[in-house]
C-alpha cells in the first residue's frame, strides 16, 4: 500500500477494494475456462476465503494453441494502493502430468531474493493465499473437466517493475516487481493492514538475515539519523511510519536483541504519552504534559509559561534548546518506558532517538 502516514481519513463510507490475489484468481480462473472451453466468460466469479463471491469483468484475452491468459483490472476501492488500475494478467498451461499446479513470476511480478519471508528464496512473490485460491479455482475447472490439475499459471502486471519502486519490495528482497498479496481478497480502506504486514515483514526479513538490531523509523529524516548514527545494514531498518505499537507487539511475539525507535519530537512525545498510534488523528501533543515536565526540570517560570502558549511541538523544542534544557531527554526516557512497558518481558532490548527537522539526533534513551 503506497500511502503516508498524514494521508489516512476516517474508513467509514469508503469504498473497498479488491486484492491483487482475488485479481490474480478471477484472471486465472477465466483463462482455465477459456483453456478447456475455447471461450472466455463475460465475467468471472470467485469465492474469496471469507465466503464472498464477488464478479470480475475482464479487460484482456488471450488464447494459443496450449495456454489462456485473462487479465483483470485492479480496483482498490477508495484506497491510496500502488496497485490501483494495473492490469493483472494470468496465463495458465497445461504442464508435465504429476506436476500439479505451478507458479511462476511473469513480467512486473517480483521474485524473492532474501529468506524471511513466507516464500522461499527463488520462488515468485505470489503469497500463500493467493496460491490457494488461484489453486482452487484451477482444482474447480480441472474437475469439471475430469482432468488433471497439472497447470503451471503465470501471473504478469505490466508496468510492475517500475510501480514496485514505490514499495517495500525492494528492501524486503523482492525484486523485478510486485508481489500478489491479499489475505482475504478485499482491500479495506485505509486499513493500514499492509503497511503493519510490511513491518512484520521487514522484522522476519532481518532475522532471517543474522540482523539481531532493527531500527523503526517514522520518516525518511530520522531514518537517514538512525542510519548514520548506528551504522547498521540496509534489512536492519523499518519504515515504522505511525504504527510503533503494531512493531513493538510483533516484537513482543517475535523478538530480536535490540530494537531502536527513531523519530521526530513531536511524534514521540506521542509515544510518551501513552499513545502506540502516533498518527494526528489519533491524538496529539499534550502541551500541558510538556508545560509541567519543564516546570519538573527547573525550567523558570518564564519558559513554562513560554512552552505552555507554544503552537508546535517544534516551538517547544527550539524553547528548551534556548533555555538548556533537557526537554527533549525527558521526552525520549518517558518514550522508552512505554517502549518498556509494551514489550513487556520480552528478551528485547530498546532504544529511543529523537531527531530534529534538520536531521539532528536531539536526545537518547
Amino acid at each position: 500500500m503506497d500511502e503516508t502516514p498524514e494521508m489516512r481519513p476516517s474508513s467509514a463510507a469508503l469504498k473497498r477494494g479488491w486484492t491483487t490475489g482475488a485479481c490474480a484468481t478471477a484472471a486465472a480462473k477465466a483463462a482455465m475456462m477459456a483453456l478447456f472451453d475455447g471461450e472466455f466468460p463475460d465475467a468471472v466469479t470467485i469465492t474469496l476465503p471469507g465466503g464472498q463471491r464477488p464478479s470480475f469483468a475482464l479487460a484482456h484475452e488471450l488464447r494459443g494453441a496450449d495456454f489462456a491468459e485473462a487479465g483483470v483490472l485492479k480496483d482498490a476501492g477508495d484506497d491510496p494502493d500502488v496497485t490501483h488500475g494495473a492490469l493483472v494478467i494470468s496465463r495458465v498451461a497445461r504442464s508435465k502430468r504429476g506436476g500439479g499446479v505451478s507458479f511462476h513470476a511473469g513480467p512486473g511480478v517480483g521474485t524473492v531474493t532474501k529468506p524471511g519471508l513466507p516464500l522461499a528464496v527463488g520462488e515468485p512473490a505470489i503469497n500463500p493465499v493467493p496460491r490457494k485460491m488461484i489453486g482452487e479455482a484451477v482444482d474447480e475447472i480441472c474437475a469439471s473437466h475430469s482432468a488433471a490439475a497439472d497447470i503451471a499459471v503465470t501471473v504478469s502486471i505490466p508496468g510492475g517493475e517500475k510501480l514496485a519502486e514505490k514499495t517495500w519490495n525492494p528492501r524486503l528482497g523482492i525484486i523485478g516487481g510486485l508481489s500478489i498479496l491479499g489475505t482475504t481478497g478485499i482491500v479495506v480502506p485505509y486499513s493500514c493492514s499492509a503497511w503493519i504486514q510490511s513491518i512484520r515483514s521487514g522484522i522476519d526479513v532481518a532475522r532471517a538475515a543474522g540482523i539481531a538490531h532493527v531500527v523503526g523509523a517514522t520518516g525518511e529524516t530520522s531514518e537517514r539519523a538512525a542510519r548514520a548514527h548506528l551504522g547498521l545494514p540496509e534489512e536492519a531498518f523499518i519504515d515504522m511510519g505511525d504504527f510503533v505499537g503494531g512493531m513493538l507487539k510483533y516484537l513482543k511475539r517475535a523478538p530480536v536483541a535490540d530494537v531502536t525507535i527513531a523519530g521526530g519530537f513531536a511524534k514521540l512525545c506521542k509515544l510518551a504519552q501513552g499513545r502506540l498510534d502516533l498518527h494526528s488523528a489519533r491524538g496529539e501533543v499534550d502541551f500541558a504534559m510538556l508545560a509541567d515536565l519543564a516546570r519538573d526540570l527547573g525550567a523558570s517560570g518564564d519558559t513554562v509559561a513560554a512552552v505552555a502558549a507554544a503552537n508546535t511541538a517544534k516551538e517547544i523544542l527550539d524553547i528548551a534548546g534556548a533555555a538548556r534544557l533537557p526537554l527533549a531527554e525527558a521526552i525520549a526516557r518517558r518514550a522508552l518506558d512505554i517502549a518498556n512497558a509494551t514489550l513487556d518481558s520480552a528478551p528485547v532490548k530498546a532504544h529511543v532517538l529523537i531527531v530534529d527537522r534538520a536531521g539532528k539526533i536531539v536526545a537518547e534513551a
